[in-house]
């Protein structure tokens, strides 16, 4: 990208001041709020959803505002009906895609803590969008080969990944195999603050972060793009 720097003219017509950019930009507290000020178009019970979840010890699971709007205009984008969520904590990415979805869309959202979700089911359902959240109290691994033996196998839309790291590949291949062609996937926390670069770095979590990362780079059956959105959010395109 080309910006048009505020420098004065030269005699011969290039603008002096011109900035390249070769990299993705480093976001400072104040440019972060600027991009907040002229982008994020969260209603006033997602804010408070987010306020709400601020006050969690495990708040840390909350994804950015930028992060949900972002992933509501990709549910967009695709025509996405149905839906599947890997990890939903306290509810703020499955109302904003919930939000995003027609009348008849449908998220399956897969967690276990009956605490954290309950949060979730009274802003789903201040919202309107109850009915189209099917939530299921169980390991996602057994939820997900649930709907492969149901015979939903390549019948969903879009799908968020957002759960405990260590069975993101399991997640992954139950995932893919429920998703159409072009269907989207989309994982986050795959860059981890930074840790999944630090070879000193060798925690349970950051290993199979690392691995997962790398099985996807390698992996020829999706279309791939790891991007600088929250903690690394990578988006994986079936073919």
């Amino acid at each position: 990208m080309v910006l048009a720097g505020c420098g004065s003219r030269s005699g011969a017509g290039i603008t002096r001041g011109t900035h390249m950019s070769t990299r993705s930009i480093s976001l400072t507290d104040a440019l972060y709020d600027y991009l907040l000020s002229v982008s994020l178009r969260e209603s006033e019970l997602q804010r408070r959803l987010r306020e709400e979840t601020a006050a969690n010890p495990m708040s840390r699971m909350q994804i950015s505002p930028e992060q949900g709007q972002f992933m509501a205009l990709l549910a967009r984008l695709i025509g996405a009906r149905r839906c599947i969520e890997v990890g939903v904590f306290t509810g703020y990415s499955s109302l904003a895609v919930a939000l995003a979805l027609p009348a008849d869309g449908r998220i399956v959202a897969c967690d276990v803590s009956e605490e954290w979700t309950a949060v979730a089911r009274r802003y789903w359902a201040e919202a309107g969008v109850a009915q189209k959240i099917d939530l299921r109290l169980a390991p996602a691994l057994e939820t997900l080969d649930s709907l492969l033996a149901a015979g939903d196998g390549g019948s969903f839309d879009f799908a968020f990944i957002d759960a405990d790291k260590t069975n993101y590949l399991g997640y992954y291949e139950r995932v893919l195999k429920l998703l159409r062609p072009g269907g989207l996937v989309a994982v986050d926390n795959t860059l981890w603050t930074g840790r999944v670069a630090d070879p000193e770095v060798a925690d349970p979590d950051t290993v199979a972060l690392r691995h997962f990362n790398e099985r996807l780079h390698h992996d020829d059956r999706v279309d791939l793009s790891l991007l600088p959105v929250g903690d690394g959010l990578t988006l994986a395109r079936k073919k």
